[in-house]
């Protein structure tokens, strides 16, 4: 098949959406497909600013929300007369990764699947960029409904999004979990002295390794606050975030108000290739994602890749983290927000490594025989061609 993979966000960028994307694009070429990526980041740099970007923070300045529904539009508008273009080269399927995608590949007459990643409405709301309740709330809400109706096949990334779209729109969807690249992501702890050097952290660090985006459901604010009780133990415990993201400013002074801020570090946004290295030189990974406004995390890509890199992994037992860890058999999980267990799982897995380096390998095995790209290719494909049958 030709495939056009499209989403109305930018590509490549840093996040899940872009691993994603290209993870994806790598298991489908695998398969044989020809496979080719559209993003708002083809669209010219002087319209994404001046039309897109622009009037959506004047307008939020009059009315917090109705910039984002703006911007949102115009993505979308962009993004079509993109596609438009896209579609005569022959495609036999496009699959949108958002809602306003969605509307800007139907009218090419290309056959489309829709990959939800998460929940719109309840996000926007999350983030303080729109008002529960409001009129933009609804009209996004709205619009959610109206693009899992309109198009061909619904794939969710977990099973609660899945039954959220059946409870809101009526339609049942296909879940397939998140994946990673396998071949990518392995074990490469031999080489844990050699990253510490090249990245400018000492030897003798004992290193919790937080691969999120500095945003508040991802609970970002919580290693830092459960980490004087692991220096009391452990002195040379270090956390160190990997992302960037409106949390950043309070979480330093949180760390400068605990004192710890000398074992804190924020390495701020890392290349997607380069976060091998970091998981190799941690000891341990923390995916500490908390419920915020209704939305509860996926199926963790970072999560995912911590466990295929080979590193014990402490997660929130939150939405899609439950799916992919069992408690004590490939990882630990802990009750979200909760600074005491979340301590206590890091004091854990510093005082025992033999039961990190348990947990670490059988969470490997778990990721290359139900997480691999390459099995996710399999069952998109026979999605994509449930959608040419219709």
């Amino acid at each position: 098949m030709k495939i056009l993979l499209a989403t109305a966000y930018d590509y490549p960028h840093l996040g899940g959406m872009s691993v994603h994307l290209a993870t994806l694009k790598v298991g489908l070429e695998s398969r044989g497909h020809e496979v080719d990526i559209v993003s708002f980041s083809d669209v010219p740099k002087w319209k994404r600013d001046g039309i897109v970007r622009g009037p959506a923070f004047l307008l939020n300045k009059v009315k917090k929300g109705s910039g984002y529904v703006w911007t949102l539009k115009r993505r979308k508008e962009e993004l079509e007369a993109i596609i438009k273009v896209e579609a005569s080269k022959g495609y036999d399927i496009i699959n949108a990764q958002d809602v306003y995608t969605t509307f800007a590949a139907i009218p090419s007459g290309v056959p489309v699947v829709s990959t939800v990643h998460g929940y719109l409405t309840f996000e926007g709301i999350s983030k303080g960029t729109v008002i529960e309740g409001s009129a933009e709330a609804k009209k996004l809400m709205a619009d959610e409904r109206v693009s899992y109706t309109a198009t061909r096949e619904v794939i969710t990334v977990d099973t609660r999004i899945k039954e959220y779209i059946e409870r809101e729109a009526g339609v049942v969807g296909h879940m397939i979990k998140n994946f990673i690249d396998v071949e990518s992501f392995k074990p490469e702890i031999e080489r844990r002295d050699e990253f510490r050097e090249k990245h400018g952290f000492e030897k003798d660090d004992l290193i919790f390794f937080v691969p999120r985006r500095l945003t508040k459901k991802n609970g970002v604010i919580y290693p830092i606050l459960s980490l004087p009780a692991v220096l009391k133990k452990f002195p040379k415990a270090r956390v160190v975030f990997a992302g960037t993201g409106e949390m950043m400013n309070e979480m330093k002074n949180k760390a400068t108000e605990l004192g710890i801020a000398d074992r804190v570090t924020m390495v701020g946004a890392v290349d997607h290739s380069i976060m091998i290295e970091y998981y190799a030189l941690a000891n341990v990974a923390l995916v500490p994602s908390i419920y915020s406004a209704g939305v509860e995390e996926a199926t963790s890509i970072s999560a995912l890749e911590a466990m295929g890199s080979g590193v014990p992994l402490v997660a929130c037992a939150v939405g899609g983290l439950k799916e992919i860890i069992v408690d004590g058999v490939d990882g630990l999980l802990v009750e979200e927000q909760n600074v005491e267990e979340l301590s206590d799982a890091m004091i854990r897995l510093l005082a025992n490594p033999e039961e990190g380096q348990r947990l670490a390998d059988t969470a490997r095995a778990k990721i290359v025989a139900e997480y691999s790209h390459f099995a996710a290719a399999e069952k998109y494909e026979a999605i994509y061609k449930l959608a040419l049958n219709k």
